[in-house]
């Protein structure tokens, strides 16, 4: 649990700075994201442990991913609710500022989401599979200390190709339509900027 906990809790931090937007957010608040993030992550990873604990021992080493997967759904949105519910700011092309945007939050959010899922994968996906036949071998069962050092070999290979492979799935500078906005913002686009078909806003990591 102590673990989880601080995982989490350095992923709540990791979210809190990369997120988007620039309102301030108080101390209060603050809090109240870290505490409802940290405690739905880390509950939800608990719990995937406890009822896949009877299964196969390689399904059982996919579970780790499950939960990473699971946690992020959680702690992402939790630590960028005030964007959910504020929005975040959005542009036109040139960067004029057009106003804020919850729907814009929502799909920069969906998106960061699907890039972090994407990081875990390979390194969460395939070093359990080898690490399954590497434990069947002799040699592996003579020298069982090179069990630890072998996983974080791959996992570190994995990382270094998964992390700007995902973070590039998706543009830093998001973009959708002025026709998916909230009513209100479309109508004060229109007014403002009547060209403007497309508007643009920074994703977060």
């Amino acid at each position: 649990v102590f673990w989880q906990w601080v995982n989490q809790s350095f992923n709540a931090i990791v979210n809190y700075t990369n997120r988007s937007g620039d309102a301030p957010i108080t101390v209060g608040q603050l809090g109240t994201a870290y505490v409802s993030a940290t405690s739905g992550a880390v509950i939800t990873a608990l719990g995937l442990k406890s009822v896949t604990k009877h299964l196969p021992s390689l399904i059982g080493r996919f579970v780790p991913f499950a939960a990473v997967a699971a946690a992020n759904c959680i702690n992402i949105p939790l630590m960028r609710q005030r964007e959910l519910k504020y929005g975040i700011p959005i542009t036109d092309a040139e960067g004029n500022r057009l106003g804020e945007s919850a729907a814009a939050a929502q799909q920069a959010i969906v998106q960061v989401i699907l890039s972090r899922i994407g990081m875990a994968i390979p390194a969460m996906a395939i070093p359990p599979v080898i690490m399954d036949a590497l434990e069947k071998k002799a040699f592996m069962k003579r020298m069982p200390l090179l069990n630890a050092p072998i996983q974080v070999g791959l996992v570190g290979l994995c990382l270094v190709f998964a992390t700007p492979l995902c973070c590039a799935l998706f543009p830093q500078k998001s973009s959708m339509g002025v026709s998916r906005l909230e009513t209100e913002l479309q109508a004060k686009i229109q007014e403002k900027s009547p060209h403007t078909n497309v508007v643009y806003f920074n994703k977060g990591l």
